[in-house]
């Protein structure tokens, strides 16, 4: 099996072991510190939830990646580093270099890390801090304003790492002003989902598996890696919330999921000079075109009625198909495969 999808298959299993064997631990964590979801009249659970998600997801996508530096760091210290040619560092087809890839497959590697390490550390740190607001506002309910504070330095953060949308637009302003609007816009977006078992989370899934997937196609390899252990993590946790939940996302992993897949969205060059493809701006938009069209739905909705854009209520477009008729895990199924469908058309676009 050659470099790199072996890369690829070890970071899924890596991310997806780590989160399953972690989960139970955290689940046990939160019960003796009161992270729980407790049942009330307008929930379907009798039982007090752990709100172990984000704990065990963020755990199965931070460990594997720690143990992957520190390795390749060793392994520099043992037998120096070797940069690959220039000409891997364009996002050219994978098909053309996997021989050369096979054999250098720790080089390619430590030098994506290299090149992109500060961006990296800025993503790790920024999902710790927004998996620590979020907790701290599942366990004391923040106000509005505190929890806004802390999304907004993490997502300015981010932007100040390198992480930025430009949209073509040679204003530094512009590109921290319409990156950070980005990744609050996700977080919400992923927040608001997160009303049905299983929902949030495996729109997270989708949306990490095409962002990989289209990385992967555009040899941009550590992209590819970031995605594919966030898709690894998420599957181990899907079927601790779907159909019937054992362990719930809370705050802390909604917010968790709608940063990584905000960062995901912005980190693929889908416009290179070899493909001078402006319109390839729709891609991400496609890929995650349901968490975004329900939260324009809602926020509409809420702003007619006059009420805050972060009042819940039961308008999204899961609430929506239970009253026609579905049930809550149809509803979920249906949904996850519209995803799927939209985000598809990514690829014919990407060609």
């Amino acid at each position: 099996m050659l470099f790199p999808l072996n890369a690829y298959l070890l970071a899924v299993v890596a991310s997806f072991m780590t989160t399953l064997l972690s989960l139970p631990i955290w689940r046990r964590w939160c019960r003796w510190a009161g992270l729980v979801d407790e049942p009330g009249p307008r929930k379907i659970h009798h039982e007090s939830i752990p709100l172990a998600g984000g704990l065990a997801i963020l755990t199965g996508l931070l460990l594997p990646t720690l143990l992957a530096a520190a390795l390749l760091y060793f392994q520099n210290r043992a037998g120096g580093m070797h940069s690959p040619p220039p000409a891997l560092d364009t996002g050219s087809q994978v098909t053309k270099v996997l021989p050369l890839l096979n054999s250098r497959a720790g080089d390619l590697l430590e030098y994506g890390f290299s090149r992109r390490s500060i961006n990296l550390v800025a993503i790790l740190i920024g999902a710790v801090g927004i998996l620590v607001v979020g907790c701290l506002d599942d366990k004391y309910e923040l106000r509005a304003r505190t929890k806004f504070l802390g999304q907004v330095l993490v997502a300015v953060l981010v932007a100040a790492s390198g992480v930025r949308i430009t949209l073509f637009v040679h204003s530094v302003v512009f590109h921290y002003a319409i990156t950070i609007l980005w990744i609050l816009t996700l977080m919400n977006a992923f927040n608001f989902m997160d009303n049905m078992n299983g929902l949030c989370a495996g729109l997270a899934a989708i949306g990490a598996l095409y962002f990989g997937l289209l990385a992967a196609s555009a040899g941009q390899y550590l992209v590819a890696l970031i995605a594919f252990l966030t898709f690894g993590a998420l599957m181990a946790f899907l079927p601790f919330n779907f159909p019937r939940a054992r362990a719930f996302l809370g705050d802390a992993g909604s917010n968790v999921l709608g940063y990584l897949l905000a960062v995901l969205a912005i980190l693929p060059h889908f416009y290179t000079p070899r493909h001078p493809r402006h319109w390839a701006v729709v891609i991400p938009l496609l890929v995650l075109a349901i968490p975004l069209f329900d939260l324009a739905w809602v926020v509409v909705l809420r702003w007619r009625k006059g009420l805050p854009f972060y009042q819940g209520d039961t308008n999204h477009l899961s609430h929506r198909m239970v009253r026609k008729g579905f049930s809550p895990t149809r509803a979920v199924l249906v949904i996850w495969l519209t995803a799927a469908v939209v985000g598809g058309l990514a690829f014919l676009i990407a060609g």
